[in-house]
């Protein structure tokens, strides 16, 4: 059963809206050269997924600067570059039209709430976005309702080990670089909320990424007394911390990373 019933934005989701777009906004350009965000296996991987889809219509769910976008977009039929900053969609449309690909539109808004019709898309995709979401289980949701019967999600993001002093590091050194962080979820939680949603899950496809601390810090334009703060915690951290983050003596570490496939119910 279609429940056309649209998520609607809070207060505080409007609150926490505004805080992303005015960090991201300034810094579109920055993450359309970003070498962490223009590759990587999970975009292949998203490549692939769309190749198995010729003909479908593709939701990039918080696109940023659109390397999902045209990693996709030559092997479907059309993209919908979706997120909150009006500075990433520009960034997008210009690159694309650069790129001659012309199945690739722009849209404006938030992961909770779509201005989509009911079973408008085949593929919803997202990557290294959810963790700024400010209700994950209310976008989940929304990405259900605006998929048609047996169409998939592919969701790609850092995530937490689920263990509490791993994640208690983890989400303080997150929301030290960019106040707009949530959350970084653990695989547990990813399916706990998709299955809350009605979806099953696929695959689900673990990695790592390598961060430099300065270009890290620099695309975000981290202030200067929060990169002290960072640099701080991780020399205070227990060895295991250390250890398991691979933390460097410049401040360059490792994250968890993980890829879900989702299928709707």
């Amino acid at each position: 059963m279609s429940d056309t019933r649209r998520t609607t934005a809070t207060p505080s989701h409007d609150s926490h809206n505004a805080v992303v777009t005015g960090q991201f906004g300034p810094q579109a350009s920055a993450y359309l050269t970003s070498a962490n965000h223009a590759q990587g296996a999970d975009l292949e991987q998203l490549a692939s997924i769309a190749r198995a889809h010729a003909r479908a219509q593709v939701l990039d769910l918080g696109c940023g600067a659109g390397h999902v976008s045209f990693f996709t977009a030559p092997h479907v039929a059309r993209v919908v570059a979706y997120d909150l900053s009006a500075d990433m969609l520009g960034v997008v449309a210009g690159e694309a039209a650069k790129r001659g690909l012309k199945n690739i539109d722009t849209q404006l808004g938030a992961a909770e709430s779509l201005p989509f019709d009911d079973a408008s898309f085949d593929l919803v995709f997202s990557r290294y976005s959810a963790h700024h979401w400010a209700d994950v289980g209310a976008a989940l949701r929304e990405m259900r309702r605006v998929l048609k019967p047996g169409g998939r999600v592919a969701i790609c993001d850092v995530a937490s080990t689920g263990q509490p002093l791993f994640d208690t590091y983890l989400q303080a050194v997150e929301v030290l670089r960019d106040t707009s962080h949530v959350r970084d979820y653990s695989t547990g939680e990813w399916l706990t909320m998709a299955a809350g949603a009605g979806f099953s899950a696929a695959s689900v496809t673990p990695r790592t990424l390598e961060l430099d601390f300065k270009t890290w810090t620099t695309r975000m334009r981290t202030p200067e007394s929060m990169q002290v703060a960072i640099r701080a915690l991780q020399t205070a951290m227990a060895d295991s911390v250390r250890e398991h983050f691979r933390i460097q003596d410049d401040g360059s570490f490792t994250l968890d990373t993980v890829t879900l496939e989702l299928i709707a119910g």
